[in-house]
């Protein structure tokens, strides 16, 4: 595997920090946000220095029941190589439930969801693993992700589910250390037993990002500083393996690039400490390195990864989704706590998505945008992006007389006719007035 180094991901309100950090051998960046024919100037030029640029894609949803879809897969490569990159990353999650293969609606959760360790999900998950690496120019790592809820019913441990998916399809692993930290908290799982678990020899890299607790509960927000027990966790996997790659993630509230410097000089320190942990245990002759995986879990008799399991599993994320997204009951074995707090997490995600989106909006409705939108997203799931979800937001809140205030209430307006149409709205107020003419006329 090629040795990255130490890198940063990339986003556009960091990009001038991150041409002038001193040792950042790499960046990664968002798969989606990427476009192949317009590729922004500070990427280009970090491509012309010689530093290497990763696609990370968020959207495929390889954990999900349906097998991936080939115009998605065909992004993801093109990115892959226009960028020239050694590789690409993806998520072990499910982003999307429903349609055809249920007979249910189509949702979209927005957010990277967790898939339940069982016989079914991995097989299941092992076929799309295949089908997106015959379909990509260069390899594919794939990260574990963090999860505010368990699934009921899981038949193996983190650290077996990912030696079984490395093992029967040779997809390197993304791992993720502050994900790690973030499993601990929320569902006891011990990142030590999920490392010595491991295929370390499959690992491409390793992300580290910090979060926040509240409430008992850890939330990967990608906008904190890194914390001192994912810098553990980190220092540990660098006690048995050498990874090839080491990343510090942050997507937003982003700091002064000297504080981003220091948190990169932390993960170094932390790389020294687990090699000198290791050179220590060599001299006392304790060895080096994991022991072999611990409990892997056997393998059944069939495997293939067949319809049935899809079906099953396309129920089972169906029913899960509909109770995050749209308001449904939460199926029998969740914890209802947990999938309260998800619930909102997502909500509150597509909230800020929307603000990207449409910055009018919130311009307008002023600090009621948040409080108006998590209103209307109760029960009323994502289906047709996050374009048409602005423009419904607005359609409803203009329906129902809001806002209240006269002025806000006509700056919405005009946003969302000048939106809503198949042409922006002209200036000129006679083909204004035609055009309210021929929609009265429609509606009788």
């Amino acid at each position: 595997m090629e040795r990255l180094g130490t890198g940063i991901g990339w986003r556009p309100e960091i990009a001038d920090a991150v041409e002038r950090m001193p040792g950042i051998d790499w960046v990664e960046v968002v798969a989606e946000n990427v476009c192949p024919g317009h590729l922004p100037a500070s990427l280009r030029r970090l491509r012309e220095r010689g530093v290497t640029v990763v696609p990370h894609g968020v959207s495929l949803g390889l954990g999900g029941a349906e097998r991936p879809d080939p115009d998605r897969l065909a992004a993801l490569a093109e990115r892959a190589e226009v960028l020239g990159s050694p590789l690409v990353t993806e998520h072990i999650a499910f982003v999307r439930a429903g349609g055809p293969l249920t007979a249910s609606a189509h949702l979209e959760a927005g957010h990277l969801l967790p898939v339940p360790r069982t016989r079914d999900a991995l097989d299941v998950l092992c076929e799309n693993v295949r089908i997106a690496q015959d379909a990509l120019p260069v390899p594919l790592a794939v990260e574990n992700i963090a999860a505010l809820f368990s699934w009921p019913g899981e038949e193996m441990t983190e650290g077996q589910f990912l030696y079984e998916l490395a093992d029967r399809t040779g997809v390197r692993l993304l791992i993720d250390v502050a994900n790690l930290h973030t499993n601990h908290v929320n569902r006891g799982e011990d990142p030590a037993k999920a490392l010595a678990e491991l295929p370390l020899e499959a690992i491409a890299y390793v992300h580290v990002a910090g979060g926040y607790e509240r409430d008992g509960v850890w939330h990967d927000s990608h906008a904190h500083p890194v914390p001192r027990p994912v810098l553990g966790i980190l220092a540990d996997l660098a006690s048995r393996v050498a990874p090839p790659g080491v990343l510090l993630e942050r997507d937003e509230n982003f700091p002064e690039p000297a504080e981003l410097e220091g948190e990169l000089d932390a993960i170094r320190a932390a790389l020294r400490a687990g090699r000198r942990s290791a050179a220590e245990a060599r001299a006392e002759g304790a060895g080096a390195g994991p022991a072999a995986p611990a409990g892997r879990a056997e393998e059944p008799a069939d495997s293939s990864g067949s319809e049935s399991a899809r079906e099953r599993l396309g129920l089972a994320q169906a029913a899960l989704l509909s109770a995050l997204v749209a308001g449904t009951p939460a199926p029998e074995g969740f914890d209802r706590v947990r999938l309260r707090v998800q619930a909102r997490a997502l909500a509150a995600k597509r909230a800020g998505i929307v603000a990207k989106v449409a910055p009018e909006l919130p311009v307008i409705l002023g600090n009621g945008y948040r409080t108006l939108f998590l209103a209307y997203a109760h029960g009323r799931p994502l289906t047709g992006g996050y374009r048409r979800d602005a423009l419904d937001f607005a359609g409803l809140l203009l329906a129902d007389g809001l806002p209240e205030d006269p002025r806000a209430r006509r700056e919405l307006r005009e946003w969302w006719l000048e939106r809503s149409g198949p042409a922006p709205r002209s200036r000129r107020p006679a083909v204004r007035l035609a055009r309210a003419t021929r929609r009265v006329l429609s509606r009788r």
